[in-house]
Formats: C-alpha cells, structure tokens, sequence
C-alpha cells in the first residue's frame, strides 16, 4: 500500500506566524491531503561557539530546536481543530536546499510551500537565495506565498509562454492551464489566462533569420501578433476558457504580469519556470524577477514534473 501525497510546508527558522501557515493549511484541506511542516534550524553564533565548547554548543542547540518544535506543535494543533491532519519535523541543518532535496526524493509529496522572502537588491546581487534555489532546482510545483489575504485563493492566474515554441516542452502550456483549473476547482476559485509577450524580442528573433533591417517592418510586427493571437486563442478554446477571461498584453512579461496582478486582486499565479535558448526573454527568469514584484503568491510549475 502506498502512502498517500502531502503538501511540504518549509517554516522559516523565525518562530513567527506568517500568511504561509494559512495558506498551507487552506490548500490541505481543500485537496483532502494530508500537511507536514519541517523547519531547518541553524544559528552561526551557536554553530560557532562550538569551536569553545562542543558540549555546551549541544545542549544549547537541542533546547533551541525542542523551543522550535513546540512552537510548531502550537501551530499545527489550530489546522487539527480545523480538520487537517498535520505532522511537524525541525531540524538542524547548514544546508536546507539539500535536506529539501532529500525529502521531496524520498516521500511522495504533491507540493513544496514556502513563504516568500523579500530581500534587498543588494544581497540579491550578492547571494543566491533560497526561494531562487528552490526555483532552479527543484521540479516539484513550488508554491511561494507572500501575502495572503485570502487563505483560500479566489482568484488564480495562468500565465502562458507561446513565443518561441520551437524551444518549449511540448504540451507544457495545456499542462499550466491544466494545474491551475485543477486547484480553481479544489479552491472554488476564478481562473483568469494571460500571455505577456514581448514584441521587439520576437521581432529580433524573426530577423535573426533574414538580412537584419534597423527599421522596424510594421508587416511583420503585424504578422507576429496575429499568429500569437491565434495560437493564444486556440489555446484557450481547448482549455476551455472562456473568451472573457482571456487576456494578451503586449509589453515586458514581469511588468504586465505585476501589474495585471495588482490590478485583478490575483491571489495565486500559476506559472512554469524553464529556460528557452537564443534571443528572447525565457519564462525562467521571469519567474525569478517576478519573485521581486509579487504581492501576493505564485505557483511554479517545471516541465520536468509535467512529463514525470
């Protein structure tokens, strides 16, 4: 018999309660899954001062991770009362990123979740973070939350990518669609499509393939977007979205994406994350930039997952 799938909730080290339990534990019960919550524990002045006193360095570091279990043992038992089951793990580990990677490969997890961490351009310039990590390498769908003003989503959007499909998975668009309509259905929400395509890189990519001209041809600017329009359209159609809630903008796909979030009360948005080849923006950096932009959540799919 084989163990049912569960949702992976990755708690901060920080004991606080954040939008991202709520959302967890909204999405349990809606998908009738089972959560479990692990925190990877680990302080550099405690891990330090073992170089004085290795004895000490353990106590100190199991009365810490205990005060970080019972916090969390504190959180799980309201999701209890509201008919989740939920099991809770810490850990004291240097390197998370592994130890996720470890646990995603031995039991059968149908979404990792974790809250989303602004950090200041800065340090982003300087270290990779955990959220851009979990974004390159991992090909479970990724669920970072920020804020979360409805614990249950009410309005999802599908992003799609039909620019370059010479260099996409195939099917991979459907099967975007596909995970989002599945969680509308689980949350009883509205699920809205839209394809941001950037023109002048579609442009330069159509004239990597005849004599380079530096003015800019309004017929195939024309002829462009209606082929995307049409593949747009045919997309939908057998999705089955409905014609007023298709959506195509024109401009650079992490603005339109933030905007029209910000502009539609968008609680989650569904989108994949790999990276195309040649000239062209690639969904796989835009689903990093847009980790910066986001009010609210997004939902990462990889391609590798869809196939799997």
């Amino acid at each position: 018999m084989t163990n049912p799938q569960r949702l992976l909730l990755i708690a901060s080290p920080l004991m606080r309660r954040t939008p991202v339990y709520d959302r967890a534990a909204a999405l349990a019960k809606a998908k009738g899954m089972p959560l479990h919550i692990v925190a990877f524990d680990y302080l550099e002045g405690l891990a330090t001062a073992g170089l004085v006193n290795e004895q000490a360095l353990a106590v100190v570091r199991e009365g810490y991770v205990q005060q970080h279990r019972e916090w969390l043992e504190t959180q799980a038992l309201s999701m209890r009362r509201n008919g989740v089951t939920v099991t809770i793990e810490v850990l004291w580990v240097q390197r998370p990123l592994d130890e996720i990677q470890v646990h995603l490969r031995e039991q059968p997890f149908a979404m990792l979740i974790k809250g989303l961490e602004h950090e200041p351009w800065w340090m982003r310039a300087m270290f990779t973070s955990l959220d851009v990590q979990l974004l390159r390498d991992t090909r479970f769908p990724l669920h970072l939350v920020h804020n979360a003003s409805n614990a249950l989503p009410r309005r999802i959007l599908a992003a799609v990518d039909l620019s370059r499909p010479e260099d996409q998975f195939e099917g991979f668009n459907d099967h975007i669609i596909s995970e989002a309509l599945k969680l509308a259905l689980q949350c009883n929400a509205q699920i809205e499509l839209l394809y941001a395509y950037d023109m002048g890189a579609m442009y330069l990519n159509a004239e990597d393939n005849r004599e380079h001209s530096f003015l800019f041809d309004s017929n195939l600017s024309r002829t462009l977007h209606e082929a995307q329009a049409d593949a747009f359209q045919a997309l939908a159609e057998r999705n089955g979205i409905p014609a007023e809630h298709r959506h195509m903008r024109m401009g650079d796909p992490t603005k339109v994406l933030a905007l029209f979030m910000d502009s539609n009360d968008i609680d989650v948005l569904v989108m994949g994350s790999y990276h195309h080849h040649g000239i062209g923006w690639f969904i796989g950096s835009t689903a990093e930039r847009i980790l910066h932009r986001l009010s609210s959540s997004v939902l990462v799919i990889s391609p590798e997952h869809s196939q799997g």
